[in-house]
This record gives C-alpha cells, structure tokens and sequence, in this order.
C-alpha cells in the first residue's frame, strides 16, 4: 500500500520504519544485526519509508540503516532523516540550524547512510537563534544539488510552520502523536490539513506503552525510566486502560498494537505512523495495520477508554 505524503511527491507506506532505538544513549546497546534484519524484513512486508536522524546516538542510526539499506532497491525505498544537533566526538551537542551547518551535516548523513540522495530532509525541531530564512536557503541549495528530493520540518508549532512555508516549500511535518498524547490536534494538524502538508507522526505507540504488552509494575533502564507515564501509579493507571483495550482489539482479529495503530492512522490530517522498531516480528505484526480500518463507533471507543470521560479533551457531553 502507498500513498502521496502531502505535496512532497513522495510514495510511501502508511507504516514508517522509525529507527530511534539503534540509539545507543536512548535505548541502550541492542545487537545491531537485529535492526538490519528488521529494516529489510520491513521491505518485504511492504513497507518502504524509513526514517532516522543524524543525533540518533550521534550518527549511530544511520550508520545501521545505510547497512540495511545497501541490500535494497534505492529507486523503491524512501528515506528520511533529520538536522538539528551539532554534536562532537567528545559528546557536546548544542542546537544549529545555520546555512553552513546544515549543508555540512547532510553531506555527513549521505556519507553514513551510504546514498547519493535524501528523500525527505528535515529540521529536527525549531532554533530560535537560527534566522529561518537562512535555515530555509540551504535546504533549497540542497534540493538544487540533487542532494534532497523535499524538506520539511519536526516538531514545529503550528505558527513556526506557518512562519516556515512563506519562504520555503516545507511538504511535510513530524510532530508527536499519540493516542494519548493530543495536543497537536488543536493547531498544528488542522494547519497541515488545510495546507496539504504531508503529516508523519512520531511516538504513535507512546514509547511502546500502546502496545499492551506492559502491567504498570515494570522498571525501566532506558530513556523511559525519565519519563512520569512509566513510572508510579500514573503507569498502572495507563497500563490499565490500554489493557481495557483487548476485548475490542480481538474483536477486529488484531492486537492492541494495531488496534491503536489503525485507529491513529484513521485521524483526517495524519499519512503515516512512525513505529520504532526491535526486531523481525514487531515489524510484521505492524505491517500487518495498513489499509485496516474499523468503526467510527470503535474509533471513539478507544478515544474514551484512553482517555478517559467524553474523549479527555473538553468535548460536551451531549
């Protein structure tokens, strides 16, 4: 299945093969054999569209897709990545969307990514001491060069996109979402709608608790031991309510997994969900979600159990 991501040009799968977890600073040293395996089992379930980003373990995430992706037709696959953090090899990272900055940093993402072209080349998130204008240049020196088919930007608010487009052709972005984390509802993806700018979505399993396979009693030694919804009585409440979710998941013959998944994909405004991916069978299990749908009654019902009362989100009770 493929279809258009906004005005990009670009083909891809429902389903996006999201890489950050081949960050070792995140997630800890996972074999790397496992993510090249699953990058190109991802490719034989039909999906084509990877993303990753040059601050994933400071190149480290690239490095790995460029190894799984040299076995696959480069005509047929799309990849993404992303600019934000100048890092060095001492660990120091600061924020840098200058013009000679990103020029230089995609140079070093084709180098690991082992291609001669970008599919999709976006700002990671906003600068505030980067002009814009200047940011939006070398992005269009890219595209120029041949080095970047589109651009887009991650996790702008609706106005910095706004601000964004009127000096350049941004064609996607890439905010979090969830079914438990909203917010971009109100603003930025009513913007991306009306703008027929492409929206892939981060997080769409809130860090893998969506997926139903946690009780709210584990303890975690990755990036989710920081975070309050996988920690106290806030986990074994959430935990709870995603469980809630079974008896409709097998209803449809799915998972809870792609139960959320089908639902996230059915929102008007969102073109694909970005999935982090382990290993082989997580793939497939996801794969599995495009071109499902189930009822609007349904879709409702998952709004309601996740979060709680009339949709959590202000909605009349009418």
């Amino acid at each position: 299945m493929r279809l258009q991501l906004g005005r990009s040009g670009l083909s891809v799968s429902p389903i996006c093969y999201g890489s950050w977890q081949a960050s070792p600073q995140a997630w800890g040293n996972l074999p790397e054999e496992d993510f090249i395996t699953a990058m190109q089992r991802a490719f034989e379930v039909g999906i084509n569209f990877y993303d990753t980003a040059d601050s994933y373990g400071d190149g480290a995430s690239e490095l790995v897709m460029g190894k799984a992706l040299k076995a696959l037709p480069r005509d047929e696959v799309v990849v993404a990545t992303k600019v934000y953090h100048h890092f060095y090899p001492d660990g120091r990272r600061h924020p840098d969307l200058g013009y000679d900055y990103i020029i230089k940093a995609c140079e070093d993402s084709l180098r690991r990514l082992r291609i001669d072209y970008i599919d999709l080349y976006q700002l990671h998130a906003w600068d505030p001491i980067s002009c814009i204008v200047e940011s939006t240049e070398a992005l269009e020196t890219l595209k120029e060069q041949g080095k970047i088919r589109a651009y887009g930007a991650s996790n702008f608010t609706a106005e910095q996109l706004r601000l964004a487009c009127k000096y350049g052709d941004y064609a996607t972005l890439q905010p979090q979402y969830d079914l438990l984390t909203t917010y971009t509802e109100e603003n930025e993806l009513p913007y991306c709608n009306g703008e027929d700018i492409g929206v892939l979505v981060w997080g769409s399993l809130h860090r893998g608790l969506l997926s139903g396979k946690y009780t709210g009693t584990e303890t975690f030694d990755d990036v989710r031991k920081h975070y309050p919804d996988f920690q106290g009585e806030r986990f074994l409440d959430l935990a709870e309510r995603v469980a809630n979710l079974r008896p409709l998941a097998e209803s449809y013959g799915m998972s809870i997994t792609q139960l959320v998944l089908t639902a996230t994909l059915m929102h008007c405004a969102i073109d694909v969900a970005i999935v982090g991916i382990k290993r082989v069978q997580q793939i497939e299990e996801v794969a599995a979600v495009m071109g499902k749908t189930i009822s609007r009654e349904d879709y409702y019902q998952i709004r309601r159990i996740l979060q709680g009362g009339w949709l959590g989100m202000g909605y009349p009770q009418v």
